[in-house]
């Protein structure tokens, strides 16, 4: 096995091909593949990853930069970690982040598993972060330079397998830098548009791939106030989501808002905008990246959604496989599901999966 050696996971997009272009340019011997991750019965025909242009683009770059390219079809597993893992988690009331799942089980698992039948020493892909050795020896997972642009939030379930054999080279960049070496060397997808959504989920209508996945729509049921008062008919708990305000199909003479879901009565709870605020949760499924165990309670800053700006507070590990996090300030829309990430300044501590 050759130090130097590195699978290349590209999408056909400018930050993958960026990324195998610097990696080149540093005297890496690089190898090129796409995981096609979708069965066409799986994704409708408008969604993101339908793109047909992305395969050959990717076979383009790797062609001009001179190293070998491979497609490899990892479909059904794809299905079994992602897909079923975001159906599941939504009939179950609670709202995930598929992204993290694929990044943990396929971009940096079929991948790394791919790397090594290869004989590749590492593997890299075009996130927006950095990973950097500290005196032990341990990986630390830290933010990008670019904060807009920062992907540790969907990282944070990485093993220290997983961050030692990677490599990120766009963590140093901005994302107009990044468009600019690729628009000076030449590479043909240099003003590709970013995708911003959920690769598989075109226009963010979650519920109706959903329903096209499983055939099966969603039972009407009741909204329901605080106090348990019926206030009116909904399509299916499963079309909402906790801190929903538009969309609801319901009119109570003032704002209202999706507090809670019981998906065992099919109720959807709804409330006033103050509602929405807690100070505490509890997160499962945790990964700690900067530490094995935290022994003691400490202060941190966590982000609780992909967009939210990270919020002091106290994080206690009160379990194995649990932690307690209290907010100075009540937060909005804590949501079960979703990605608890904490953060020591620009550096990963670890995470969770918030409790519903």
């Amino acid at each position: 096995m050759k130090d130097n050696t590195v699978l290349v996971a590209m999408s056909g997009g400018v930050d993958s091909s960026v990324c195998a272009l610097l990696l080149r340019d540093a005297g890496y011997d690089c190898r090129g593949v796409m995981m096609r991750l979708f069965s066409p019965t799986d994704i409708l025909s408008n969604a993101p990853c339908a793109d047909k242009n992305a395969e050959a683009d990717a076979a383009r770059v790797a062609e001009a930069l001179g190293f070998p390219f491979s497609v490899y079809d990892f479909s059904g597993e794809f299905r079994r970690e992602v897909i079923d893992y975001f159906i599941r988690t939504y009939e179950n009331g609670g709202t995930p982040n598929p992204c993290v799942q694929c990044n943990k089980t396929m971009k940096f698992g079929k991948l790394a598993d791919l790397a090594l039948a290869q004989n590749c020493d590492k593997i890299a892909t075009g996130h927006y972060a950095r990973i950097v050795r500290d005196a032990n020896g341990r990986s630390l997972l830290k933010c990008a330079t670019d904060r807009s642009k920062d992907q540790t939030y969907v990282l944070w379930q990485l093993s220290q397998e997983q961050l030692s054999r990677t490599l990120l080279p766009l963590g140093e960049l901005t994302k107009a830098e990044g468009r600019e070496i690729a628009e000076a060397n030449g590479l043909c997808n240099a003003h590709r548009k970013d995708s911003q959504d959920i690769c598989f989920i075109p226009d963010g209508d979650y519920a109706a791939f959903i329903e096209h996945v499983t055939q099966k729509k969603p039972t009407a049921g009741n909204f329901i106030d605080l106090d348990g008062r019926v206030l009116g008919r909904h399509q299916g708990a499963l079309r909402y989501t906790v801190g929903q305000r538009k969309g609801l199909g319901i009119a109570l003479g003032a704002p209202a808002y999706v507090c809670a879901k019981d998906m065992q009565k099919n109720t959807v709870t709804l409330g006033k905008n103050e509602d929405l605020f807690r100070d505490t949760l509890i997160a499962h499924e945790i990964n700690l990246i900067a530490t094995d165990r935290l022994t003691a309670p400490i202060r941190a800053e966590a982000k609780i959604r992909y967009s939210a700006q990270p919020a002091p507070c106290t994080v206690e590990q009160t379990d194995t496989d649990t932690l307690t996090v209290r907010f100075d300030a009540p937060q909005r829309a804590i949501t079960g599901g979703q990605s608890l990430v904490l953060y020591d300044g620009d550096t990963v501590i670890g995470g969770g999966i918030i409790e519903g």
